[in-house]
């Protein structure tokens, strides 16, 4: 089963076999309002935690997606790049940005789970 993590910057990362899927939460598209661009990072693109990777953009605000763990970019989402709604519509599901090959597993447990995540989106407002 993959292992479903979230940072306080609004990312979401889910692991299997040593690989992330990440995107941003729902509470972030929310957020974020219509999307109306995408910038997704090149694939074999080495990235370290807390860097910013990627690019979304809407009618309020342009905001940075920052890499949750160390590691390298495998694969960018293309169809995010030709369909921005997909953020709106599926920001969890089929909205993912790109995929990491983690460097450091370890990296995973300084972040939330989903529990922790609706805590700190709570108190943060």
């Amino acid at each position: 089963m993959a292992s479903e993590c979230f940072t306080k910057d609004h990312e979401w990362i889910r692991v299997e076999g040593g690989v992330g899927t990440v995107g941003i939460t729902d509470h972030a598209q929310g957020q974020l309002g219509d999307v109306v661009f995408v910038e997704v990072p090149e694939p074999g693109r080495k990235v370290t935690a807390g860097e910013a990777v990627a690019v979304v953009e809407s009618v309020k605000a342009a905001s940075d997606v920052f890499a949750p763990v160390s590691g390298e970019i495998l694969e960018a989402n293309g169809e995010l790049a030709a369909n921005f709604a997909l953020v709106n519509e599926d920001a969890e599901g089929k909205a993912w940005f790109f995929k990491i090959r983690l460097a450091d597993e370890s990296q995973l447990a300084g972040l939330m789970d989903r529990a922790a995540y609706e805590a700190f989106i709570k108190e943060s407002h």
